[in-house]
Formats: structure tokens, C-alpha cells, sequence
């Protein structure tokens, strides 16, 4: 609602304020005459202008007409002459927002108690606080939950909790549920080849290397190859059956590695003193076609070993014969069934007699027509008064003299090397042209 009136001229601003006195004179005066007082104003029935809407800031219902206004509450006079207003100034008046709920029944708000009167220097007053109960000693403080805890507890307007059921079993206690195989089938098949294949490359290896080694385990080879392996003492060059230089890689003690130097090769002869009497007589069963034998010494030069490779007349069931009595009767393990070894004037090896033997090793081939041996001994010519097979000069804990000096691993070494070679040169001859 605007309104506008005539307004009379401004006084002119006196020289100096007036004082507190002249302000009680004033105030006590009879109002100034010159000044006509403001007539009321009545708004016309028919512009009467419609009460603003309902908003967020202003959130009470419009007023309906014809109910009775509410009390407006006393104002504070105010201390000095109001200023004029200008003839021109329009005024929009809003309406005060009333608290209808607080209200009285009257229409009247109500009043708040007043606090009672403080005395001068009197503290303000405190409320206390209840006091905290006595914790027990392990215990979380109250209010807080210990490290790692959840809490559990729904807060307000949660609703329901969710809860997700797992998905029912199709089977009972008495049935068993299949997975599928068939991704698998392919990975099974390959891997049983491979094993397959795997094994039979081992067992082909296996036997190969037996057969090289000398551990053929009391079989024969073929008729081609054990007839072939009989003519090889004339035929086969004396370096390819006893090499110049022989590597013994781990035949030494401990795994060690040995390496052994030719130092004499005996012309291929008869078995005539050869062997020791009882030995002879032991090997006369398959007869003597031809031996050939040759002395090596170590690296040190402190040990000398004779090899003899013994070319038979017998066939292969002479030989088993031969292999099952040595072997049974421990005729290789006699010290009166020892090996002579071969002492070429002018070497290291020329003292080295029957006393000198200090260990040795026999083996009878069935695969072909040969008896391998080797005796070793000391370069110095030392006499041994305890010679030691050398299967069990090589075993662990033995005290005896060769087995302290590893003679039973000279003469071992050396005859199992000398095999290889001859069944190299047995394969190689009876291979096929290319």
C-alpha cells in the first residue's frame, strides 16, 4: 500500500543542538500549531490490493478478509522530532509474520519468562554436568567402538534390512553332481604322449648306456655284434681300445675327476704267465685267443694301473657260464686270483710286480668274447701286504692301504673306460654302410 501527502517546508538546522534542557521544554510545550496534523488515511473499498501469495520466505497463508487484525505491539517513542517526508516518497508495507502456533486462544503471543535479577558480582550461574561413570580398565571409552568393530545397528527410517538368499542346492545328501571333462580330454591325451614318448626315450637311453658301460646284467647282443667283437684285437687301432690320454670325469674319491696317462702298451700275445696259476686254471674254460694290455699312470705320477682286455674262443653260453661262476663263487674277489700287471722296463711301471698288486677288478662280458680286467699299485715299487678287491677298496669307511690311497678308483676307473671304448669300436663295426 503506497501513499503520498503534502509535506510542509523544512525548518532551517538551528546554530547549536539544543541541550537536554531545552528538549524537557519542548517535550512539556504544546505542539506547534503551524504544523496540521496527518489526516487518516481510509483505503477505498474497491482498491483494496490483494495480499502477496504464500512463498519460502514467507510461508504463512494470506490474511481472509473481514477477520479481526492482529495486535501490532507497542512501539518505543521515538527520542527526536520525526524528519519531514518528501512530497514524492511511496512506501511499500509488509506485512509482520505471525507465529500462529504459538499463539495464545486470544490471538496474543506469548511472553517469555524473564530471567531472574543477577546480583552485582554474582558469577553466572553454571548447570551441572552428571558425572561420567567409572569405566572398567580394558574397556572402550563410551561412545566409541573398538578398532575394527561394525556397527550393526539400523539407523532411523533405514527400513527393512536386505538380505540376499543363496541360490538352492539342486542335489541331495545321496547325489553327486558331475562336472563336465570334455576341456580336459585334449590336455590328458597330449601330456600321456609326451610321457609315452618320454619313457620309451629313456628306456632306449638306459639300455644303450648299459650296454656302453658294461652292465649288460648277464644279457648277450646280437650274433652280428658279439662275432665282430671277437676279430677286434687285429683290426681295431690300439689308440680307439686304449686311448693315449683317458678322462675320468667324478671317478675319482668324492666324485673327483681323474685323468690317466698311457705309458706302455704290451704286444698282443698269449695268456702265457699272464695270470696266476689259480687264475689260468679258472679261465681256461673259455680259452685264451688273444691279450692285449697296456700300463697308465695318474696325474700325480704316484699311481700305476695295468688294463688287459682277454680275447676268448668261447661262444656266448661259455661266456654266461663264465660271468655265473665269478660272480657266485666270488672268484673276482680273491686275493689269490689276481691279475699280473704289465712292468715295461725303462717307465714308471718298472717295478711294479706281484708284490706291488695293492687292488683290482675283473668283469666277463656275455655281449661279447672278452674278459676285462685292471690291478693297480704304487709307482714307488712299495710292497702291499693287504691288496683289496677294488669293490671294496672303494667303499666308504674302508681303512685298509689301497682303500686310503683310492686304489680300488685307479683300477675301477680305468677298466670301466677301456669297456666303453671297446664297445664304441664293437657298434661302429657292425653299423650299416650309409
Amino acid at each position: 500500500m503506497s501513499t503520498q501527502a503534502r509535506r510542509a517546508p523544512i525548518p532551517p538546522r538551528p546554530s547549536q543542538p539544543p541541550t537536554q534542557r531545552d528538549e524537557l521544554t519542548d517535550a512539556s510545550a504544546a505542539p506547534d500549531a503551524s504544523i496540521p496534523p496527518r489526516p487518516p488515511h481510509t483505503p477505498a473499498p474497491d482498491q483494496t490490493p490483494p495480499p502477496p501469495p504464500a512463498s519460502a520466505r514467507f510461508p504463512d497463508t494470506p490474511p481472509v478478509p473481514g477477520a479481526p487484525a492482529a495486535p501490532v505491539a507497542d512501539r518505543p517513542a521515538h527520542p527526536g522530532p520525526l524528519p519531514p517526508e518528501r512530497p514524492t516518497e511511496t512506501t511499500t508495507r509488509l506485512r509482520p509474520i505471525r507465529d500462529t502456533a504459538a499463539q495464545s486462544p486470544d490471538g496474543t503471543p506469548p511472553r517469555r519468562p524473564a530471567a531472574p535479577p543477577r546480583a552485582p558480582g554474582e558469577p553466572h550461574a553454571t548447570v551441572p554436568r552428571p558425572a561420567a561413570p567409572p569405566r572398567i580398565p580394558g574397556e572402550p571409552p563410551a561412545g566409541r567402538r573398538p578398532v575394527g568393530a561394525v556397527d550393526l545397528t539400523p539407523g532411523p527410517g533405514t527400513g527393512r534390512p536386505f538380505v540376499f538368499f543363496a541360490r538352492p542346492a539342486s542335489y541331495d545328501d545321496s547325489t553327486t553332481r558331475l562336472r563336465p571333462i570334455g576341456s580336459r580330454i585334449r590336455p590328458r591325451v597330449a601330456a600321456a604322449a609326451a610321457c609315452a614318448v618320454l619313457g620309451l626315450g629313456l628306456i632306449g637311453g638306459a639300455a644303450t648306456g648299459s650296454w656302453l658301460t658294461g652292465d649288460s646284467g648277464g644279457g648277450t647282443g646280437s650274433p652280428s655284434s658279439y662275432a665282430a667283437a671277437g676279430t677286434l684285437w687285429h683290426s681295431v687301432p690300439v689308440d680307439r681300445l686304449f686311448p693315449p690320454v683317458i678322462k675320468g670325469d667324478g671317478a675319482g674319491p668324492g666324485g673327483a675327476d681323474r685323468t690317466w696317462t698311457r705309458i706302455a702298451v704290451a704286444p698282443d700275445s698269449t695268456c702265457e704267465n699272464a695270470f696266476d696259476p689259480l687264475l689260468q686254471k679258472a679261465l681256461r674254460p673259455v680259452g685264451c685267443l688273444r691279450l692285449l694290455r697296456a700300463t697308465y699312470t695318474d696325474a700325480t705320477r704316484s699311481h700305476v694301473t695295468t688294463v688287459g682286455l682277454l680275447f676268448t674262443k668261447a661262444d656266448t653260453e661259455a661266456m654266461k657260464a663264465l660271468r655265473t661262476r665269478f660272480t657266485e663263487d666270488g672268484l673276482d674277489r680273491r686275493t689269490d686270483l689276481v691279475p699280473r700287471p704289465y712292468a715295461a722296463k725303462g717307465t714308471l711301471a718298472a717295478g711294479f710286480g706281484d708284490a706291488q698288486r695293492a687292488s683290482w677288478t675283473i668283469s666277463v662280458l656275455t655281449d661279447a668274447p672278452v674278459v676285462a680286467y685292471a690291478v693297480s699299485g704304487f709307482a714307488d715299487a712299495r710292497t702291499v701286504t693287504d691288496p683289496q678287491p677294488a669293490a671294496e677298496a672303494m667303499k666308504s669307511g674302508s681303512v685298509t692301504t689301497p682303500a686310503q690311497a683310492g686304489l680300488g678308483f685307479e683300477a675301477q676307473g680305468i677298466a670301466d673306460r677301456v669297456e666303453r671304448s671297446l664297445r664304441a669300436a664293437v657298434a661302429k663295426a657292425t653299423e650299416e654302410p650309409s
